[in-house]
């Protein structure tokens, strides 16, 4: 149980604390025996308590450790030691003690402690009754390292596989944007680290270019997001986490990690060098990724033009901790995709264009983010900061080509300088977060004829309340404050300032059977800046544009029953003043209405080495009151109809493989505006074998083989509906070999 007694701690020493934690320990004595364990994958404070729970053995743990850290899930008939184990996998921890007198959770460096004191922390006893565990918003879904692991994703769109409500158009890194519920990124609060990352530059383009390699884990909060996702979040959020040296590393000393892939569908190689080591106080990480390859084919054969791979990028990051729960951490990325792509980088042609107007032109895609991150944890104390200071940017640079000739080198640029300082005031039921933001925003593109831009700055101030008020209840609350300018082209300026809300929570109605999931927000986003390649200092602003406001909402059921989850959810949002400004004089304040609402459904059964997941998604889209396509929706949404998503995974520990497949239907889209096509029907399976030999020096040999029937067509996400248009299309059947090995 995680329970721990404020006053308690407030009133003994460290040594008497230790003393009682002893006494605790060998206080109880049980004979390890197998159990049938069904424990689901969860944040690992949950998962021991369920643990304790179902073998009945006491298990210590500092809740200061196992903060932040999820566990996979654990089933079928285990010791309590191959189980705390299978939980504490990749999690830089560690068991003392066996079961005769209890097991106790460490971090793996202090095993190494001469010092028995040194080995013991302050600990929560887990044992058969469950205390509150950490509140988390209901509508989250986590995309943790096993899935990210599972997926082997080598762009974008490879993170969300499996996520219905989540698609990636484009099949060129730099030309996909994500749409959540049918809705672009950029009207969510997106997050590197705790960079924001929204970005306009230009609309044939993707806003995040990002390498997945060292990801650690993607939230999104579909609509409803809490107060202290930061600004902007209208429509949800997504938070993108990297790893640092400590994820790889589970005692203090040095590894590299080296790994080698090659896509046989366009022989597309790719390398990856990285290196990173940690003492008790310091800890750093580099790699560089650098891949090159030919255009791949689409399933009828075609080579599609513009999709060779040229892209490098590079990232480190230095850590820095004391005691007392301080850490200071400094990181920088650089993602860089220079190469030929279509004319239109998310098109892949478009019949009737001059004949001079070339198939492809040279794109520069450059994106930057640094972070500076403190941050202080002190679990029993109301002081527990956390203080951002960031700068993102992404650049583009195209050849502006008139008449078959190239005229100049266009450049857009949207730099963000950003960062926010909260505390986390701890309760006996949960926590408060609060705490002010800010950004300062600026967009320009550049030619030897122009030089607009505009700018837009946010101060916010913002509280966040996560309560268990009691143990089949969780809420979660917050609201926020915040004051938008926005400068235009000429120089003018309009401020708005406005109140966002949100309230989301479970009810356990029946314990481990039925849990009631809803949510709803109420959100403020000032006027967003226009795409940097259409901006005209010609524009009328008039009164200047509106701010943008949406309301979300869901409501969900989830049940588990002896190794299966069935889940569904009905949602939708609906954006006021949506801005989206198009480069004729009277139109800077252009605005749209979006609406999206839908539903998602889920079935899964967990066996003790093998998985089967089914993931069904429907979701409908109109501006302005209207069925939308491709064109309307851009910055906006996109159209999306029904997706389904099959999963399937197998381990056989006996020859440390594991296999699995999974398969994306995509039904027929016909709600799509007048004059539009209908969007086709698709049907996608992807089969991958992984080998993990135990070897002295660890290596996953993997096999991918991705559109197994060769299937010729573009992703529900990508520009498509026209009749003169040729879509971006993904991939034909391609087969991946990478090797990976960690020293």
């Amino acid at each position: 149980m995680q329970s721990r007694n404020k006053h308690t701690h407030a009133n003994f020493s460290a040594a008497l604390k230790r003393t009682s934690v002893l006494a605790v320990m060998l206080s109880q004595a049980w004979v390890a025996q197998a159990a049938d364990f069904n424990i689901p994958a969860q944040p690992l404070d949950k998962a021991l308590n369920s643990l304790a729970k179902q073998s009945g053995e006491r298990i210590l743990f500092s809740t200061d450790l196992t903060e932040k850290i999820s566990a996979p899930a654990v089933k079928g008939n285990l010791s309590t030691r191959e189980a705390l184990n299978t939980l504490l996998k990749n999690s830089g921890l560690t068991l003392q003690g066996d079961s005769a007198k209890g097991y106790t959770v460490v971090k793996k460096s202090a095993v190494q402690s001469q010092n028995p004191e040194d080995t013991l922390p302050e600990v929560a006893v887990s044992a058969k009754a469950e205390a509150p565990s950490p509140v988390k918003e209901p509508g989250t879904v986590v995309i943790d390292e096993e899935a990210l692991a599972r997926n082997n994703p080598s762009d974008v769109r490879g993170i969300f596989n499996g996520q219905p409500s989540v698609k990636v158009g484009g099949s060129t890194p730099m030309s996909q944007k994500v749409y959540v519920n049918g809705i672009e990124e950029t009207n969510l609060a997106v997050t590197i680290d705790g960079s924001r990352q929204n970005n306009k530059v230009f609309h044939h383009n993707g806003t995040t270019l990002i390498d997945p390699l060292f990801m650690k884990a993607v939230s999104v909060n579909a609509g409803v997001a809490p107060s202290d996702a930061g600004p902007g979040a209208i429509a949800g959020s997504i938070a993108y986490e990297t790893k640092n040296a400590r994820d790889f590393l589970s005692s203090p000393g040095m590894g590299a990690y080296i790994r080698s892939s090659f896509n046989t569908n366009g022989d597309v190689f790719s390398q990856t060098l990285a290196g990173y080591g940690a003492t008790e106080q310091l800890d750093a990480l580099a790699y560089l990724t650098v891949a090159n390859g030919n255009r791949f084919e689409a399933g009828n054969g075609d080579k599609v033009d513009g999709t060779g791979t040229d892209s490098v990028s590079g990232f480190f990051k230095i850590g820095a901790e004391a005691e007392g729960g301080h850490r200071l951490q400094l990181s920088h990325e650089r993602v860089h995709d220079d190469a030929a792509r279509p004319f239109r980088a998310n098109i892949g042609f478009i019949a009737g264009r001059p004949p001079s107007e070339p198939r492809v032109r040279d794109y520069q895609m450059i994106r930057d983010n640094t972070v500076l991150r403190y941050h202080q944890d002190n679990p029993d104390h109301w002081w527990n900061p956390t203080a951002v200071l960031a700068y993102s940017k992404t650049e583009i640079t195209v050849p502006i080509v008139a008449g078959g000739v190239v005229l100049y080198p266009g450049n857009g640029e949207t730099g963000s300088f950003n960062g926010k300082f909260e505390n986390k005031f701890p309760l006996d039921i949960g926590n408060i977060v609060a705490g002010v933001d800010f950004y300062r925003d600026k967009a320009e593109y550049k030619d030897p004829t122009s030089h607009p831009d505009e700018k837009a700055s946010n101060n916010g101030a913002y509280v966040q309340a996560r309560i268990n008020p009691w143990q089949p209840l969780q809420i979660s609350a917050g609201i926020r404050n915040d004051r938008h300018e926005l400068t235009g082209t000429r120089g003018d300026s309009w401020k708005h300032s406005g109140f966002s809300s949100n309230v989301s929570g479970e009810l356990s109605v029946v314990p481990e059977l039925l849990t009631v999931k809803a949510g709803y927000s109420e959100v403020f986003s000032g006027s967003q800046m226009a795409e940097n390649f259409i901006m005209n200092t010609a524009w009328n602003y008039g009164r200047g544009p509106r701010a943008t406001k949406a309301d979300n909402y869901f409501f969900g059921l989830q049940s588990r029953f002896y190794g299966f989850t069935a889940d569904a959810k009905v949602f939708e949002t609906h954006i006021d003043d949506a801005r989206v400004a198009r480069f004729a004089a009277g139109s800077a304040n252009l605005a749209r209405d979006v609406r999206t609402r839908g539903y998602e459904l889920g079935l899964a059964y967990q066996w003790e080495q093998s998985f089967a997941r089914a993931r069904l998604a429907d979701i409908d889209v109109t501006i302005d009151g209207a069925a939308t396509d491709s064109d309307a929706g851009n910055y906006l949404a996109t159209p999306v109809g029904e997706i389904l998503y099959v999963t399937v995974g197998h381990r056989f520990p006996s020859l440390n493989l594991t296999v699995g497949g999974d398969a994306e239907f995509a039904q027929k889209y016909k709600k799509v505006s007048n004059g539009t096509l209908d969007f086709p029907s698709y049907e996608v399976f992807n089969l991958y074998a992984e080998y993990q030999p135990t070897w002295a020096v660890k290596t996953r040999w993997r096999v991918d083989v991705r559109n197994l029937f060769d299937d010729t067509y573009a992703d529900r996400a990508t520009y498509q509906g026209f009749g003169t248009v040729t879509p971006l299309y993904q991939p034909g059947r391609s087969v991946l070999f990478s090797v990976a090995a960690t020293f």
